[in-house]
């Protein structure tokens, strides 16, 4: 495809919505067309930027009890106190629920802006001429090239004999947090695997291999290390992969 056809695809592969088999077709044709490389960093820098405009206001718990109690009316008759006793453990019920809703929607927005950062990262490495930093096959060049660099290590699995080829690594941030990058190739496609301490900012509820945006997503802890893999591969090669890492010595 030429130039302008792919770049109106940008946008959608920005925020994850290509299908996997254009994802992969885009992210081909990125690594070697340096304008649209520039175009697709952009965009994605783009969509951070605007993210992080949104999360700077964040509303107190005095102001959410504030704008409650005036959600609630003022009793003026004596005589409305027997049915607040008969309700009470049906208001309790309901606030319970509300405030489980509550907790469940933060943990799925904390979820959500962990994974869509990540997503965002992955994409701006592989739309990126220099992806990775240490640039290497075989993990023991690529493990200590990062001896020094982050307040961490972490063991790479053997590959040999799996369909799992390492490309190399980066450093990189989630939040203000450093970590690790690392970069396999599964056939045409491409995943990033982010290991970081595991961190209030970058900690998500563990779970098996659950799809966001176009990519699937699997994480876990280990050793005090939260781990993410993700790419547009199918959740059985996620798997395959992160059981790799779980079990690397």
């Amino acid at each position: 495809m030429s130039c302008n056809t792919w770049r109106n695809k940008l946008d959608a592969y920005a925020d994850g919505e290509l299908s996997s088999a254009e994802a992969t077709e885009l992210g081909t044709h990125l690594r070697h067309c340096s304008d649209c490389s520039a175009m697709a960093l952009q965009n994605v820098q783009t969509k951070r930027s605007v993210a992080m405009a949104g999360k700077r206001y964040v509303p107190s718990a005095e102001f959410r009890a504030r704008v409650l109690r005036s959600a609630t009316p003022s009793s003026r008759r004596e005589g409305r106190w027997a049915w607040r006793i008969l309700l009470a453990p049906v208001a309790a019920l309901v606030i319970l629920s509300v405030a489980v809703g509550l907790y469940v929607a933060r943990e799925k927005t904390t979820r959500d802006g962990v994974y869509g950062e990540l997503a965002d990262m992955h994409v701006s490495t592989l739309a990126s001429a220099n992806r990775v930093d240490v640039v290497s096959t075989d993990r023991h060049t690529v493990k200590p090239w990062f001896e020094g660099k982050l307040p961490f290590s972490f063991n790479l699995p053997e590959l040999q004999g799996t369909e799992f080829t390492l490309i190399g690594g980066r450093v990189t941030y989630l939040g203000q947090t450093p970590g690790a990058q690392l970069i396999y190739q599964l056939r045409k496609h491409e995943i990033s695997v982010f290991i970081f301490q595991d961190r209030s900012e970058s900690r998500v509820v563990s779970s098996a291999p659950v799809q966001e945006f176009s990519f699937n997503v699997e994480n876990w802890t280990n050793d005090g290390l939260r781990y993410y893999v993700i790419g547009d591969v199918g959740t059985a090669d996620i798997e395959a992969l992160s059981n790799l890492l779980r079990n690397a010595r």
